[in-house]
C-alpha cells in the first residue's frame, strides 16, 4: 500500500466556518505534520477523518479503505491520541487495558505491558496519579498496543515540558522505523515538526496553503525585507503578511515570485513558525 491516508476535496460547513476542498496525501511509512493557527481547521479535518464529524463532500481513504463505508475495518488499523485523556481517573493502568482491549481484534497484551515498562508506568498506578507527560505515554501505549498502522495525534505535545516532548518524538521515530507505520501529527509547536516530520500540510482559514515535503515547504517561501522605495504595487499584491513601517517593509513571497527582485531587497529562508506567522497576517498590515 502506497498511501496511509488520502483526503480528497473534503468539505465541511458550520455556521461560521468552512473546510473548502481540503486535499492531501500521506505516503505510508512517514510522519506528516498538520499545521495552522487555532481555528484554521485542523481539528475539524481530524474529526472528519475519524468520522466523528459528518463530511459534506469529498472522500477520505485510509489504506485504500473508505473511512465511512469501511469504518469498522479502518478503525482496527488506526489509533487517535488527543490532547486530553479520556480514561476514568480512578482506573489503574491494568484496568485501562481491560476496558479498551475488547474493541480491537489485534490487541496485544504483551505489547501493552512492554510499553508500560518501557515508559516507566506502573500497572498499579491510577490514571489520576499520572503527570501530564505520563498520561501522554499511557495514551500512546494504548494506541500502539493493537498493531495500529496509522497514528493520528491532535496537539499531543501541548502542555508538555521540553524533556517530555523530546521523549514523545523519540517514541514516534521508533514507531515508524519498520517502514509500515505512519503518523499524522497536528501541532502548533513547529519546532517538533522540524525535528521529525517528513511531510507538512499547512491549512489556513479552512483551505490548504501547502502540502508536500518539509524541505519543499521551506523552499516554497522566502521572507523579504527592504526600504519603502522598493515596495512596488506589484510587490504589494504578491507579498503575504506584508508589514510596512516608517523604516521599510517585510513580508513573504512564494519562491516563484522571487525572480526579478532588485538586489536592494534582502531575502532569507523562513522557519515553519515564520511561515505560519506571515500567512496568519493575511493581507497588508501598516504600522
Amino acid at each position: 500500500m502506497d498511501n496511509a491516508l488520502e483526503v480528497q476535496n473534503l468539505c465541511k460547513t458550520y455556521n461560521d466556518f468552512k473546510l473548502d476542498s481540503v486535499s492531501f496525501t500521506l505516503p505510508a511509512g512517514n510522519i506528516m505534520g498538520f499545521v495552522g493557527q487555532n481555528g484554521a481547521g485542523k481539528t475539524t479535518t481530524i474529526r472528519c477523518i475519524l468520522n466523528m464529524a459528518k463530511r459534506d463532500g469529498g472522500e477520505i481513504k485510509i489504506f485504500e479503505l473508505d473511512n465511512i463505508k469501511d469504518e469498522l475495518a479502518v478503525k482496527q488499523e488506526l489509533s487517535a491520541v488527543f490532547d486530553e485523556i479520556f480514561f476514568v481517573d480512578t482506573w489503574r493502568l491494568h484496568e485501562v487495558e481491560k476496558a479498551i482491549k475488547g474493541f480491537y481484534s489485534q490487541w496485544n497484551s504483551r505489547l501493552y505491558r512492554e510499553y508500560l515498562k518501557k515508559f516507566n508506568l506502573s500497572p498499579d498506578k491510577r490514571v489520576k496519579e499520572l503527570s501530564r507527560g505520563m498520561k501522554m505515554k499511557l495514551m500512546l501505549a494504548v494506541a500502539m498496543s493493537h498493531e495500529a498502522k496509522l497514528l493520528i495525534l491532535d496537539e499531543p505535545t501541548s502542555g508538555l515540558d521540553p524533556v517530555a516532548r523530546d521523549e514523545l518524538l523519540d517514541i514516534l521515530r521508533e514507531y515508524i522505523a519498520d517502514g509500515e507505520k505512519s503518523v499524522f501529527f497536528s501541532t502548533h509547536i513547529t519546532s517538533d515538526l522540524e525535528q521529525i516530520a517528513d511531510y507538512i500540510t499547512l491549512i489556513d482559514r479552512g483551505g490548504i496553503v501547502y502540502t508536500g515535503t518539509k524541505d519543499g515547504l521551506l523552499e516554497h517561501f522566502f521572507i523579504i525585507k527592504g526600504s519603502k522605495t522598493d515596495l512596488t504595487d506589484e510587490l504589494k499584491k504578491k507579498a503575504v503578511g506584508l508589514s510596512v513601517t516608517s523604516s521599510g517593509f517585510s513580508g513573504m513571497l512564494r519562491s516563484t515570485d522571487i525572480k526579478g527582485l532588485p538586489g536592494s531587497i534582502a531575502t532569507e529562508q523562513p522557519t515553519i513558525d515564520e511561515i505560519l506567522v506571515y500567512i496568519s497576517k493575511g493581507g497588508t498590515r501598516h504600522e
